[in-house]
């Protein structure tokens, strides 16, 4: 979201603003005010929410906003009732939906009723774009703008960083790859099966190593299932981290074993970074790794397919490097801010014509 602030051409200005969620959306604003965009916690929020529409409203109005982004569901929802309320158009940015608990899937399913009202769905690519159209949005309000990845981020990869992820495994034994994978940790994002493939793989390569950053529900289970294979020493969850950008280009191979992706910002990251993917042929992910010009794609669930990815990777230093080089190329070409900011600024505009030409 800020690169695509930083990116919109002269005569676009952005404000971001973001309900507490537990005090977690301080960090992101405070980045926000740190590249000089004005940024606001709302103090209203869900189940508050006569307060929060009317709070959000009252932003609209005082920001003189023109058009409204929103991401996910609680945003979705409000937001397209606060800019009706204000007479601009409302934006909903259509990520991918997880189904990851009960909650969720209530969420998740009101989302897809709202969407249908919105003025304009942006999906992030052609395969939640064909999702989006399921649920009842028209083609002609319905748009693909795909994320964009930082090449910049990567440009200069400090060691330190390779030896902290060398020290989260045993100091007697040498360390020859690293297998990298990130994200929530829940049952979704198929971790369960990369453990699995993990075991095959290290059957092969013992002197491999996993590392799988990211936090959710389903640490134990993971937990616990990596100590039965006896692979404890091989495969490292150390948590969340704000620094997955440090770490990226000191893998030898970053993989996603989705279930379900809408555009996986680890695969565009890890491209851009030259590193190989290995990852499951699901939502958008296709879109991101070209099989076999940037990295290998596999079904998902598939846990000897996915050990086979990896292994024929770890195994081939001259490919791991062709197919890193291609994928830094790719997101050059194709996955840059410019690129995206200059359809989302064909979006706006489009959009605020159409909305100034109906008050006219």
């Amino acid at each position: 979201m800020l690169g695509l602030g930083r990116h919109l051409p002269d005569g676009f200005t952005s404000t971001y603003a973001s309900y507490p969620e537990g005090g977690r959306s301080g960090e992101f604003l405070d980045k926000a005010r740190d590249a000089g965009f004005p940024a606001v916690q709302l103090a209203a929020d869900t189940p508050r929410v006569p307060a929060a529409l009317r709070e959000l409203t009252n932003l609209l109005k005082f920001t003189r906003a023109g058009v409204l982004v929103c991401h996910t569901f609680k945003p979705n929802v409000l937001g397209r009732m606060a800019a009706r309320r204000v007479g601009i158009p409302c934006v909903a940015v259509s990520r991918g939906w997880t189904w990851e608990n009960l909650k969720v899937r209530v969420y998740e399913t009101i989302d897809r009723v709202n969407l249908r009202f919105v003025d304009h769905v942006v999906a992030v690519s052609e395969g939640q774009a064909e999702r989006v159209r399921k649920v009842g949005v028209p083609s002609s309000r319905l748009s693909v703008i795909r994320n964009a990845a930082r090449l910049g981020a990567f440009a200069e990869p400090d060691a330190e960083h390779l030896a902290h992820l060398r020290s989260l495994f045993p100091t007697d034994t040498s360390v020859s790859h690293i297998v990298l994978a990130a994200g929530r940790l829940s049952p979704e994002k198929g971790f369960g099966v990369l453990v699995e493939s993990a075991a095959a793989v290290l059957n092969q390569h013992p002197t491999a190593a996993f590392v799988l950053f990211g936090e959710g529900g389903e640490r134990a289970k993971l937990e616990s299932r990596v100590r039965e294979l006896g692979i404890a020493d091989r495969f490292a969850l150390p948590g969340f981290t704000e620094h997955l950008d440090k770490f990226l280009p000191w893998a030898d191979v970053a993989v996603l074993p989705s279930f379900t992706e809408g555009l996986p910002n680890v695969a565009l990251e890890a491209s851009a970074a030259g590193v190989p993917v290995v990852a499951t042929a699901v939502g958008g992910t296709p879109e991101v790794v070209a099989d076999g010009r940037t990295g290998l794609l596999v079904p998902s669930g598939k846990p000897a397919l996915l050990a086979d990815a990896i292994s024929r990777l770890l195994a081939d230093e001259s490919l791991r490097t062709q197919l890193g080089t291609a994928g830094r190329e790719r997101m050059r070409a194709e996955f840059t801010f410019e690129s995206q900011a200059a359809k989302y600024a064909e979006l706006f505009e489009r959009l605020t014509h159409r909305t100034m030409r109906k008050a006219g």
